[in-house]
Parts: C-alpha cells; structure tokens; sequence
C-alpha cells in the first residue's frame, strides 16, 4: 500500500465529511488486516514517508510488524543510479558521473532518473548527438526549481501540490 499514510494518518475529532470518510477507510483496512481468517502466505506491505503520523493500531503486532527504513542513497548510491540511466545515453567526455552524483545529495532514485531524461532532453533540445555536462548542470537545476515550485510553505508546516 503505498502512501498509506493518506488513509493511515492518527485518528482525530472528523469534523467534515472527508475526514469521516478517511477514518472509515482507515478503520475497513484495519478489519481487513485482522480478518476472519488466516491469510497464509499473503504479506501486506505499507510505504509511506511520514510513518510520524500513521495511527498506532497500523503498526500494532499482526499487522505492520516490522518497520524498514529505506534511506536516501549515499553518494555511491547516487552514482551507481547514474549509472544504470546513462547505460544508453551518449555522454560527451566531460561527463563524471562521480561529480554529478556530488550535486544530488538529497535526490532518491526517482529524482535522479528525472534528471537524467530531463538532460538528455536539453541535448535534444540543443540539437546535439551526447549529452553534455552542461546539460545535466541544467537538469539538476531545473529539477530542483520544478519542486520548489511545488512546495508551499507556511506557519502550519508544508503541503505539497
């Protein structure tokens, strides 16, 4: 169940509509995971990045019942994702994957693939037959922008468009 925390966030006072729909979808998928019966092999497995806000009963023995942090990858990590979506692309010599990967602390795996198709996109866009350094500069940067972008901060926290 990815994002379970849209369903699986603390049960609080439901003061409209949405928020009771929430807590009775919350509360299906509880009595689904407890069950009349045995599930045998079946493994239910909840990915979310805010584990902060999941209701305790979601993580209550028989149901979610080992926690696993995936963290960010370590800049060997980020080379070694580099890697694997450059394999295909022609990169000009003065591409260093070492160095690039330097600029992405704090990108996960989607974030990097996204920035190699958005450099290959600027070599495209250039009409070039590799993929400079330069572009990637770019795409590192445009990447980055088009988050900012989404991020609204204020005096409550962040929500995200």
């Amino acid at each position: 169940i990815d994002e379970i925390d849209a369903v699986g966030a603390s049960r609080t006072e439901a003061t409209t509509s949405g928020d009771r729909e929430v807590q009775r979808t919350l509360m299906q998928l509880l009595a689904g995971m407890d069950g009349f019966e045995r599930r045998g092999d079946v493994k239910i497995i909840g990915a979310t990045n805010r584990i902060d806000i999941l209701d305790r009963a979601l993580l209550r023995p028989g149901r979610f019942d080992r926690i696993i942090e995936i963290p960010l990858p370590d800049i060997a990590g980020r080379v070694a994702i580099l890697d694997v979506h450059t394999r295909r692309m022609r990169l000009e010599e003065s591409v260093d994957l070492s160095e690039l990967a330097s600029l992405t602390e704090g990108k996960n795996g989607a974030d990097i693939k996204a920035i190699c198709m958005e450099a290959g996109m600027f070599a495209i866009r250039r009409d070039r037959d590799a993929v400079s350094k330069e572009d990637f500069l770019d795409a590192i940067e445009k990447i980055g922008l088009d988050f900012d972008r989404h991020v609204c901060k204020s005096g409550y926290g962040a929500m995200f468009a």
